[in-house]
């Protein structure tokens, strides 16, 4: 990631889990929320004071929308981060339904 990565303002999402072993992964998630015009320093502070509050044990900042090609049609589009691979039409399995 460059330093103009960082300066670009734009939408993230932040993640936050608390650890559980009831859970395979180790850890469940507590709280997710969509920040719009923000950096990326800009919206971990925001998930640092989540965690100082005492909402999570960790947590994940993610771009909101990344851009990915269309298989059939190879043109390029914008989805969020978090859509099941099945359901992009980025993916093989999307078009054979």
């Amino acid at each position: 990631m460059t330093q103009l990565d960082n300066d670009i303002k734009t939408t993230y999402t932040i993640e936050v889990y608390k650890n559980d072993k009831r859970y395979i992964v180790g850890h469940r998630l507590t709280y997710k929320m969509d920040y719009d015009n923000r950096t990326r320093e800009e919206a971990t502070l925001l998930a640092k004071e989540l965690i100082s509050k005492g909402v999570g044990d960790s947590f994940a900042v993610c771009l909101t929308y990344v851009t990915k090609k269309n298989l059939l049609s190879g043109i390029e589009f914008q989805e969020r981060y978090d859509t099941p691979h099945f359901c992009s039409p980025s993916s093989e399995t999307y078009w054979s339904m």
